[in-house]
């Protein structure tokens, strides 16, 4: 009998499905917006971090096909051997002067900033310390680097400092999120900055969810609480406000040339394509120019927090439009999911490993895309849902 290698597989899938946190996957067929269709049904879109509406703008649209007919569809190689075209540098320039710094680095991702930035700024013989609900892209930069962890409580800052008043190991890099994915609460950065510089740790932030939605027409965090200059590197990615795809580091010009040397993701993998390029450089121009999404953005994550709070349901902390509908249970998350999907809301549960064990939770992720008719559609279904599961009365 051919012995099965792969079973711990199968007993890994079986176990996620009895607790409720096997990742059911939907296909959308149509562009992100406000309404998406999924399965043949027009469905409400409440579960995408396209917070502006640009992932399918008529002007990022064309500006990704005015690139292919220019510059083709591939970068060819690496930035650092025959990559980097005219449009890497324009867009390098243009996210360096939207963050107001000296220089900045595009990446592929994201994630790959993190795994770039981390382990080139420390090593072995080094020390980390990170606040403990950190996105997974900084902890597995974290663990790449093989600099010692320490963790700090989220946003505590008398246990960051405890931790910073340690022994710690060569160089110190003191790292959070700007805006946590999962909460919506915002870092306290000033207090970190402050903190880091009293012990002389360096100063990291991850500002995925900031860029758009913080800061002046969406500059980030580090311009919301007026830090230019004092944060040691921002990373960040386009594939959410921005509506593209891609990653970047940004801060003084001497950290950029240096991570041109030694952050390996830039060095080892093939460059953004040019259409995502020019797309991200339409998306920058266009936040440059008005703040006006970003307003609407806002306006509606009130409205909706206010509105499901009246309704009786718990959205935690959140300080942004980030709107995380408290749940607990891994099964209540899901049979909530999938019961407002049945009535027209596309809303994913978030549970254990991505969210704490017993914190599961509609993560609800509001639009400049959605007009108030939408906002009222889903608070009517989650309304209805939450009586019927006996949520709320």
């Amino acid at each position: 009998m051919t012995e099965n290698r792969l079973a711990f597989v199968e007993e890994v899938v079986a176990d996620l499905k009895e607790q409720n946190l096997y990742n059911t996957i939907r296909t959308i067929q149509s562009p992100q917006g406000a309404w998406v269709t999924i399965e043949g049904r027009k469905v409400l879109n409440m579960c995408s971090n396209n917070y502006l509406g640009l992932a399918n703008h008529p002007a990022l649209c064309a500006a990704a096909k005015k690139a292919i007919d220019d510059y083709g569809v591939g970068p060819g190689a690496v930035r650092s051997i025959a990559g980097t075209m005219s449009v890497h540098d324009e867009l390098d320039k243009a996210v360096a002067a939207f963050k107001r710094v000296e220089a900045a680095l595009t990446l592929q991702s994201g994630f790959m900033a993190n795994v770039a930035v981390v382990p080139a700024l420390v090593g072995k013989g080094d020390t980390i310390i990170s606040d403990e609900l950190n996105h997974a892209s900084i902890i597995d930069g974290a663990r790449l680097s093989r600099a010692k962890i320490k963790v700090f409580k989220h946003s505590d800052m008398a246990s960051l400092e405890s931790v910073l008043a340690e022994e710690n190991e060569g160089r110190v890099l003191v790292i959070t999120d700007g805006v946590f994915s999962m909460d919506g609460d915002i870092a306290k950065l000033p207090e970190i900055v402050k903190l880091a510089k009293k012990y002389g740790a360096l100063t990291m932030v991850d500002d995925a969810h900031g860029e758009g939605v913080l800061g002046e027409n969406g500059r980030g965090i580090v311009d919301h609480f007026k830090l230019h200059g004092q944060v040691d590197v921002e990373v960040g990615t386009f594939s959410k406000a921005i509506g593209t795809v891609g990653g970047f580091a940004a801060g003084s010009s001497k950290l950029i040339e240096y991570l041109k040397q030694k952050a390996r993701p830039f060095l080892f993998s093939s460059a953004l394509t040019p259409p995502d390029v020019m797309a991200t450089l339409e998306s920058i121009k266009i936040l440059t120019a008005s703040g006006e999404l970003v307003d609407r953005l806002w306006d509606n994550g009130r409205y909706f927090k206010a509105e499901m709070k009246q309704r009786g349901f718990d959205v935690g902390v959140s300080e942004t439009p980030i709107t995380p509908v408290m749940l607990g249970e891994a099964e209540v998350a899901a049979e909530m999911s999938a019961r407002l999907f049945d009535n027209g809301v596309f809303a994913s549960k978030i549970g254990f490993p991505t969210v704490p064990r017993g914190k599961a939770r509609i993560r609800v992720m509001i639009s400049a895309a959605h007009e108030k008719a939408d906002l009222d559609f889903a608070l009517e279904q989650f309304a209805k849902v939450g009586r019927e599961m006996g949520l709320i009365k």
